[in-house]
C-alpha cells in the first residue's frame, strides 16, 4: 500500500506507470518516485535519469520517464501547475489514454467516471450487457447504459472479479454465482 498522501498528481503518475506493469512494481516505482518529489514543480526540476532510476523497473521505463517530464512541463505551462479534472484535457497529457484519465477523475477528484480496462470490456461483453468491440466502445456504451452511482466502483469490483473467476482463457463459471444469469458470450471452453 502507497505511503505517500494521494493528490490528482499522484494517480495521474502512477496511473502512467501502472500501463502493462504489474500492481506490487507500479507500487514500489511510485512510492521511490514521490520521496523524490510529489509536485509537478518538483518532478519538473529532476534530471530524467533520476525519474528513470526511480520507476525502473516498470515496464518502458525510458518511454514513461519521458512522459512525465512532458506531462510535469505541460501541468506548469498550460495548467499552472495543477492537473485538469476533466478527460478531454487529461487526453492532451503525453502516455494519458481514456484509462487513465477515467482514473484521475474518479480517483483523484472523485468525479464520476468509468474506467474500462481489458476485464470491464471482455466482462460486460461476456455477460451480454453490451456489446462492443474495443474497451473505448465500451466505455461510450457503459455511459448510456449503467446507472452514474455504479460508474466508479465498476472497474475495481470487475478488475478483481477478472483475475480471479472470470478470467480471459478458460474461465471459472463452475465457481461463479452469476453462472445461472450469464449467457457467455465468447466463452468456448470453461472450468
Amino acid at each position: 500500500m502507497a505511503h505517500y498522501a494521494e493528490t490528482p498528481f499522484t494517480v495521474l503518475i502512477s496511473c502512467v506507470l501502472s500501463l502493462r506493469t504489474q500492481d506490487k512494481t507500479t507500487d514500489a516505482a511510485s512510492e521511490r518516485l514521490f520521496r523524490l518529489a510529489k509536485t509537478p514543480q518538483a518532478m519538473h526540476r529532476l534530471p530524467l535519469r533520476s525519474i528513470r532510476k526511480a520507476i525502473y523497473p516498470v515496464g518502458f521505463y525510458k518511454t514513461k520517464a519521458k512522459h512525465i517530464k512532458k506531462i510535469c512541463d505541460m501541468l506548469l505551462q498550460a495548467h499552472g501547475g495543477q492537473v485538469p479534472a476533466h478527460l478531454e484535457e487529461l487526453l492532451e497529457l503525453p502516455g494519458v489514454g481514456r484509462k487513465t484519465a477515467n482514473l484521475v477523475v474518479t480517483e483523484g477528484f472523485g468525479k464520476p467516471g468509468i474506467c474500462v480496462d481489458t476485464h470491464v470490456h471482455r466482462i460486460t461483453n461476456r455477460w451480454g450487457y453490451v456489446k462492443t468491440k474495443t474497451p473505448n466502445d465500451t466505455e461510450t456504451a457503459l455511459r448510456k447504459k449503467l446507472p452514474k452511482a455504479y460508474w466508479i466502483k465498476i472497474n475495481e469490483l470487475l478488475v478483481t472479479y477478472g483475475q480471479n473467476l472470470c478470467k480471459p482463457i478458460s474461465p471459472l463459471c463452475s465457481r461463479c454465482r452469476l453462472r445461472p444469469w450469464c449467457p457467455r458470450r465468447g466463452v468456448t471452453h470453461s472450468r
